[in-house]
């Protein structure tokens, strides 16, 4: 029995009409970019930008922000031909499944949870960060001993909980709660730009690139880019590595956009609305942030820039608190979207996983009235809401970006490959350039991976090697379409 096996595109497609896994088809071209945008912007914009400009690469941040967006771009390419082909819960974990095969499917799907779960802590944090200043300044306040820096955030806790709630309900519904949101967070979006033009002094964004500067200690450590470690260069920020290194930071901040492809089973005409949802969301995103970044940036000095509420306290030091209010409330808005999304992904991947039992399939069953996988949705809020209640704030944006562009990297390779082993397949959308564009992809995934700290890597292998046990212990003796090859039942291959 072959660790390649793979799971059909027919059966695939034939899954989804199971009753005990059926997902409800509820969701329009709308709903889809909606849902993208409700998680691209969210802590890129309020909470990583003033990091990334403050330790790696000044006002060139925007540039950073470009190249992730190119890198995603690409990527997004690929995930739109996929998701818009094969309209099935589990995003690149299904994809890879018919593809590559079920221990790439696997490793894939491993990744992806790392991602979406750490994605939602990691946000849920910022959130309550922000929601902690919104109610110093209207004069209500928040307990130290209970807030962001405290040993238990519980701000966080109690967001997770109630989006918890809400995406247990149903997708529609939390949807609709989302559309809100998101007209809230490009309200001040945009303010924040339009705003912000006012008060750019001109000498905070020169020079545009600061220069290399060596680390402090000027040896390779654990926080040193594996790149700089693996290829001899001296560990430093800012110049041209810093803006690579910022690059494969905020990269985290476009997490959103595959998040739409786990959505794919519960779109009305998936082969027309994932493409736009998944490009347009992006497209409109970049924009966004590129001239945030510019704003902010020459609004404050990079050097003086908060690492934890870049937006409000840029308006707070030019003296306009009023405007840094407004400003945290639609970022306490905003990035409840992104937390309520990425709960919503990685309750979808699971879903999938279970239903080809690669984890056990009654975690997976939907709730009958809601047509959400309820027991899933209820697993994962809880493991996010104490994960985001107990870790440090700023350890964890690095294992969402790994995870993420290793599962980027394969849904790349996978493109070429499946349109020569199945060239019969309608596709509604196809990757131009092909093959250069999705190997192209993969390469560019591959140097921002490389460009993240040793640090990250090592805990990255340590999750990839708790998520092989799990395999060969369950999911390989457990697997659907490795009992079908058991019983001699055709895989429709």
């Amino acid at each position: 029995m072959s660790l390649l096996r793979k799971k059909t595109i027919e059966q695939s497609i034939a899954d989804t009409d199971e009753p005990e896994y059926q997902l409800k088809k509820r969701l329009t071209a709308v709903d889809l970019t909606v849902f993208g945008i409700g998680v691209i912007i969210g802590a890129g914009i309020f909470t990583l930008t003033g990091r990334a400009a403050k330790d790696f690469a000044g006002p060139g941040i925007a540039l950073s922000f470009v190249l992730a967006a190119i890198c995603c771009a690409l990527a997004a390419l690929c995930y739109a031909e996929f998701s818009s082909t094969v309209p099935v819960s589990g995003s690149a974990y299904t994809f890879s499944y018919f593809s590559l095969g079920e221990i790439f499917a696997w490793i894939i799907g491993w990744d992806l949870l790392l991602e979406l779960m750490l994605g939602a802590s990691v946000v849920a944090q910022g959130w309550s960060t922000y929601a902690a200043l919104f109610l110093d300044q209207i004069g209500l306040g928040w307990p130290e001993s209970i807030g962001p820096d405290s040993s238990v955030n519980v701000l966080a806790m109690l967001l997770i909980i109630v989006l918890t709630i809400l995406a247990t309900i149903g997708i529609k519904e939390s949807l609709r709660v989302n559309l809100v949101l998101v007209a809230v967070k490009l309200f001040v979006v945009l303010f924040v730009i339009v705003a912000g033009l006012f008060y750019i002094n001109g000498d905070n964004l020169t020079p545009f690139i600061p220069p290399s500067v060596p680390a402090e200690s000027g040896e390779v450590s654990i926080t040193t880019p594996l790149f700089q470690a693996l290829f001899g260069f001296t560990p430093s920020t800012f110049g041209v590595m810093g803006l690579v290194s910022g690059a494969s930071l905020v990269f985290f901040a476009f997490i959103g956009f595959d998040v739409v492809a786990t959505t794919a089973e519960e779109a009305k005409n998936p082969q027309r609305d994932l493409p736009r949802g998944i490009l347009g969301s992006l497209a409109i995103c970049t924009v966004l942030y590129v001239l945030v970044c510019i704003v902010i940036t020459g609004m404050v000095n990079y050097q003086d820039i908060s690492s934890e509420a870049a937006l409000a306290e840029a308006f707070r030091s030019v003296g306009r608190p009023g405007f840094a209010t407004l400003i945290s409330a639609g970022a306490v808005a905003g990035l409840t979207t992104v937390v309520l999304t990425l709960m919503i992904g990685a309750a979808r991947v699971v879903f999938a996983m279970s239903r080809d039992h690669l984890v056990p399939a009654k975690l997976g069953i939907t709730h009958p009235k809601f047509g959400t996988p309820y027991r899933l949705t209820l697993g994962i809020g809880l493991v996010v809401a104490v994960v985001a209640g107990v870790t440090p704030i700023g350890k964890l944006e690095e294992m969402v970006n790994i995870g993420t562009l290793a599962a980027f990297t394969l849904v790349s390779i996978a493109v070429p490959l499946l349109r020569k082993r199945r060239p019969d397949i309608q596709r509604s959308f196809r990757v131009p350039g092909n093959p250069v564009v999705p190997i192209l992809a993969a390469l560019i995934c591959i140097y921002l991976m490389l460009n993240l700290s040793l640090e990250t890597w090592l805990r990255f292998a340590i999750w990839m090697a708790i998520g092989f046990v799990i395999y060969f212990v369950y999911g390989y003796r457990k697997s659907r379409v490795g009992e079908s090859e058991r019983t001699g039942e055709s895989t429709r291959a």
